[in-house]
C-alpha cells in the first residue's frame, strides 16, 4: 500500500512557490504559495475537476460573470473542469492553499480565458502576477 504524507504549510515555507507534491495517473496535488496581498493568476480553466483547500491567508476566486467567492483557512472549493476562474491573495499576508486535480499533472491543460488556447501547448507556463510583475510558478 502506497502512502504519501505532506504538510502543506511546511512545503510552502520551504519552497515559496507553486509546488507539485503528488502526481499519479489518476490524481495530482500541489501547494499554492502567493506571498503578497494582491498576487494573482490570470483567468483560466483546466480540463479536469479540482478542489482547493485554504490553509493560510485568504483566497478570492473570481469568475467571468463577475462573481466572487472568498476562501478562509479551513474552507474548500470544488471547481469542475472547464469552469474559468482566477485566484487572488486577498488576505493581509501570504496565502497558502493546496489543490487536488483528477488526472496526471502531465496531461492537464491550462486554457487561457482570453485566447481559449492551452497555455502549455504553446510552450508556456502558468504565471502569477506579483506586485505588477509576472512571476513563474516554478
Amino acid at each position: 500500500m502506497g502512502i504519501e504524507i505532506i504538510n502543506p504549510l511546511e512545503v510552502a515555507a520551504r519552497e515559496k512557490k507553486r509546488t507539485v507534491v503528488m502526481n499519479t495517473r489518476k490524481l495530482h496535488a500541489w501547494v499554492h504559495y502567493y506571498p503578497n496581498p494582491g498576487d494573482h493568476d490570470e483567468m483560466h480553466c483546466h480540463n479536469e475537476d479540482q478542489v482547493f483547500t485554504c490553509f493560510s491567508g485568504q483566497c478570492t476566486l473570481s469568475f467571468p460573470d463577475g462573481g466572487k467567492a472568498a476562501l478562509d483557512p479551513g474552507m474548500a472549493a470544488l471547481i469542475t473542469g472547464g469552469s474559468f476562474y482566477r485566484l487572488e491573495n486577498t488576505g493581509a499576508g501570504p496565502m497558502i492553499m493546496m489543490g487536488h486535480r483528477s488526472g496526471s499533472q502531465d496531461t492537464v491543460k491550462i486554457i487561457d480565458h482570453a485566447t481559449r488556447k492551452d497555455i502549455r501547448a504553446g510552450g508556456g507556463e502558468p504565471k502569477i502576477t506579483n506586485r505588477g510583475a509576472p512571476v513563474k510558478f516554478g
